[in-house]
């Protein structure tokens, strides 16, 4: 049965190419699931460092979690919605691959490795998360029998990982939330060349125009690190009875947000603060609400002409949550000596490689693997691409990876010529 609600606008590829016996969004699910950029996420960092324990999230873990809830999401919506139709429906190969893909652009050691690696690129158009996850699906991923690099997404793919939509040269101090000056032809591809409204300015307000499947995915991660990170916690020691009481003594609470903590330490008094989680996720998927929308793109598609309506009452539940784990495991020492550690590494591999690469007189050492060698010898004497180059050398690592890379340039003692990584 052909589902109507994708036409051909939504399902264009970058560069055309022959049916198979895949829809053309589950042929983008199977190339980002069969890559090594998205393996790499079982060593990058969640919320503690990968490795550390078999039990914590990584970002792998993180991103298939993310994956079900929005399923999840979908199939409510799809179950629910008067609109939708077996014939006209959200599709789930499109919503999962966007979830799967939602992370595959962030660097080692969290968010800590994201905020070091564009104070170091600012010269250079910075360095975000979301807009290398874009890089990595149009130009870096490759996938055979191309004539360009990229997994060759369909704009529906491509809009839905698009949380940004702001350049980075639109923001007069560009922290995050953007995406790199040269994607602006993605942007085009996406929106068919239509230019933004004069009302939707850059910055949050043009942020937040997103796709439906980008909301979807949006809501499934808030849900996933929410609820799901908030257990990791608990099982590191963080989250405890006394830490939660005396945080929310010092907070100005809401009746309803008093109960939701009263009973977040029930559970963690009773031990069962995995079950409750687990039992709240179906609250936020069902929180979801599919609503008819009027906007410059809703004419062209129907990933603009709907979108999810949250119900006000979960929102607040998990900023609430989200505000917990901030303040007992994000700002607490010990991660923050930590991700001081991962950036300190971080800011010295770029340190050595720029003075490597970009300077006047390129040495022969090759300090970078033969794959972005290649890449530099590509590159010629052109700065701003071989920086963009040396990022995503630095971004592809998993914490392991780097760490082994800063011991095998910094410490004497570490490292054999019979190294083969």
């Amino acid at each position: 049965m052909t589902n109507t609600f994708y036409n051909q606008f939504d399902q264009a590829e970058l560069e055309p190419r022959d049916e198979d016996y895949r829809s053309t969004f589950q042929r983008g699910r199977d190339r980002l699931i069969h890559n090594a950029a998205f393996r790499r996420l079982q060593a990058k960092t969640q919320v503690f460092l990968s490795g550390e324990y078999d039990f914590y999230r990584t970002r792998l873990t993180h991103s298939i979690e993310v994956a079900q809830i929005a399923g999840s999401i979908a199939r409510y919506l799809n179950s629910t919605s008067t609109p939708l139709r077996p014939d006209f429906h959200i599709d789930y190969a499109l919503v999962e691959a966007t979830a799967l893909a939602h992370d595959i652009g962030h660097p080692p050691f969290g968010h800590a490795g994201e905020n070091r690696l564009h104070t170091l690129m600012k010269p250079w158009g910075g360095f975000e998360g979301n807009a290398q996850t874009l890089r990595l699906i149009t130009e870096i991923i490759f996938t055979s029998g191309r004539s360009r690099r990229g997994m060759n997404p369909t704009r529906a793919f491509m809009d839905g990982v698009l949380k940004y939509k702001t350049l980075f040269r639109e923001w007069e101090n560009p922290k995050n939330h953007f995406i790199y000056d040269d994607q602006k032809q993605y942007l085009d591809f996406v929106f068919n060349g239509r230019d933004f409204p004069a009302a939707m300015t850059p910055g949050e307000e043009r942020n937040g125009f997103r796709s439906l499947e980008c909301q979807i995915m949006d809501w499934a991660d808030d849900t996933a690190y929410s609820l799901n990170d908030l257990v990791d916690s608990a099982n590191a020691g963080f989250i405890t009875i006394g830490k939660v009481s005396r945080w929310a003594a010092d907070q100005e609470l809401t009746t309803a947000e008093s109960r939701i903590l009263d009973d977040l330490i029930a559970a963690l008094g009773e031990g069962n603060l995995e079950r409750v989680m687990n039992r709240k996720i179906g609250t936020f998927v069902e929180a979801c609400t599919l609503v008819e929308q009027d906007n410059f793109m809703s004419d062209l598609t129907n990933r603009y002409r709907f979108g999810v309506e949250l119900d006000p009452d979960v929102v607040r539940e998990q900023k609430l949550y989200s505000r917990l784990a901030v303040s007992l495991v994000f700002r607490s020492p010990q991660v923050c000596q930590l991700e001081y550690k991962g950036g300190h590494m971080l800011e010295r591999l770029y340190k050595a490689l720029t003075a490597h690469y970009l300077g006047d007189h390129h040495s022969p050492l090759s300090l970078l693997s033969r794959d972005f060698e290649a890449e530099m010898s590509r590159a010629g004497d052109d700065s701003q691409l071989r920086a963009r180059i040396i990022c995503d050398y630095l971004a592809g690592m998993t914490d392991g990876f780097a760490i082994r890379i800063y011991k095998r340039l910094f410490d004497p003692d570490f490292g054999s010529i019979v190294d083969l990584v």
